[in-house]
């Protein structure tokens, strides 16, 4: 047989049996080789970028708790609860959500109004973070937490402590106002300038 024929026999023939046996031989063992790498570098990513959601809303559980705990005037029927300018954050980022709710939770154990109010005002807090969440503007986010306090801690209050409802949904829905406006809209206002810097993704 004429060498360019061997060749071309070997070439067509026997190249295709080779790389079936060893997967990393030329051209089509580098293709795999990259995939897996993309593969791995995936796998990395999504393990960097739970972890980072994982901190982020056990930072802004621990802040909410510590803010309603060590700062009076966070409960009763006139109320003014500065960590609720944190309800802003769902605006940034989604581990807020889960953050908040815990941090709620934490803090009515200790200042609330009792079972009711862990329970029902820490979902007004969970159902006021994910409505932030889809809030279309800055000027709206704020307003979830407002609305959801105002009605539902109203009923906690009037249930436990025979508040009359409708004053207190005026008076819980001030304070709101000033934690949520007064306090979070500024937050907002720094947080949209830093954003890179502190919700920076991997």
């Amino acid at each position: 047989m004429p060498a360019a024929g061997f060749k071309t026999f070997m070439g067509d023939g026997f190249r295709p049996f080779f790389i079936a046996v060893d997967g990393r031989t030329g051209k089509d063992g580098n293709m795999k080789n990259r995939a897996q790498t993309i593969e791995n570098g995936n796998k990395n990513r999504t393990r960097r970028g739970y972890i980072r959601y994982i901190t982020e809303a056990a930072v802004i559980a621990a802040m909410y708790a510590a803010l309603t705990i060590i700062i009076p005037g966070g409960s009763g029927q006139i109320q003014v609860r500065v960590a609720e300018a944190l309800t802003v954050l769902p605006y940034f980022t989604p581990a807020a959500i889960p953050g908040l709710f815990a941090g709620c939770i934490t803090s009515n154990i200790f200042v609330g109004a009792g079972m009711y109010d862990i329970i029902f005002g820490s979902l007004a807090t969970l159902s006021a973070a994910f409505f932030t969440s889809k809030m279309p503007s800055k000027a709206l986010a704020p307003l979830p937490p407002v609305i959801f306090n105002a009605v539902i801690v109203a009923f906690v209050l009037n249930a436990t402590i025979n508040a009359p409802l409708f004053l207190t949904m005026l008076t819980v829905g001030l304070g709101e106002l000033v934690a949520c406006y007064g306090l979070g809209y500024p937050l907002i206002l720094f947080l949209e300038k830093n954003r890179e810097k502190i919700f920076r993704r991997q």
